[in-house]
């Protein structure tokens, strides 16, 4: 079921934030106190969208090729994705790239009040989970495993630090990206139970004529 290019998605992934101190600094992408670094997302781990009504669970995967061609060009680091921004890449305070693992992340928190305060928090770990914005310009839907595998992102337009793993505009955003695939599939059950049905009331009939 392909995504609407202009349709933003938001994706929040239960891997956490980390600090980095001074004492940890021999792999540190940037030479600060304030530095933090996570994944945005990870390459082929499925993970669960959301539960229909019906019990069945929509899952999603980033293929490792998805980010190819991405336009990353000034990707922003914001709270909950929305208002202060706290790192970004054209001013050289953010990074933002695919690597073996997933899409990496990593601030320099130390340029503002606001930002330095965000450092804190996560430090102290009150913020512990990443989400980020997207849109999506290719992907390719399972309708046995009710899996979509995002193959090609279009743009990356923020990550963010949030409040709660779960955040509610990652339901949103995967149900309107399947809608077309759950409705599809509903249907496709329900013309099989009425096959059933019509194979099953022939089955009787016949038995019925002869005897």
């Amino acid at each position: 079921m392909p995504a609407k290019p202009s349709e933003r998605q938001y994706r929040s992934l239960a891997v956490p934030l980390n600090v980095r101190t001074a004492d940890g600094s021999a792999n540190k992408r940037f030479d600060t106190d304030y530095y933090v670094e996570g994944y945005a997302s990870t390459f082929n781990d499925p993970y669960v969208l959301f539960t229909d009504w019906d019990g069945n669970e929509y899952r999603e995967i980033i293929d490792p090729g998805a980010f190819d061609g991405a336009d990353m060009s000034d990707v922003i680091l914001q709270f909950d994705h929305a208002g202060r921004v706290y790192a970004r890449m054209s001013n050289g305070t953010l990074i933002v790239e695919p690597d073996e693992h997933g899409l990496f992340i990593a601030a320099d928190l130390s340029r503002s009040q606001g930002a330095r305060d965000l450092f804190e928090e996560i430090k102290a770990g009150l913020i512990t989970r990443m989400s980020w914005a997207f849109t999506v310009a290719a992907d390719e839907y399972d309708r046995e495993t009710h899996t979509t595998t995002i193959t090609r992102v279009k743009k990356v337009f923020d990550v963010s630090a949030v409040s709660l793993p779960a955040d509610p505009n990652t339901e949103i955003s995967a149900r309107n990206l399947l809608n077309g695939a759950i409705e599809q599939s509903r249907k496709e059950l329900a013309r099989r139970k009425s096959a059933l049905a019509v194979a099953r009331a022939t089955l009787a009939i016949a038995k019925s004529r002869k005897v």
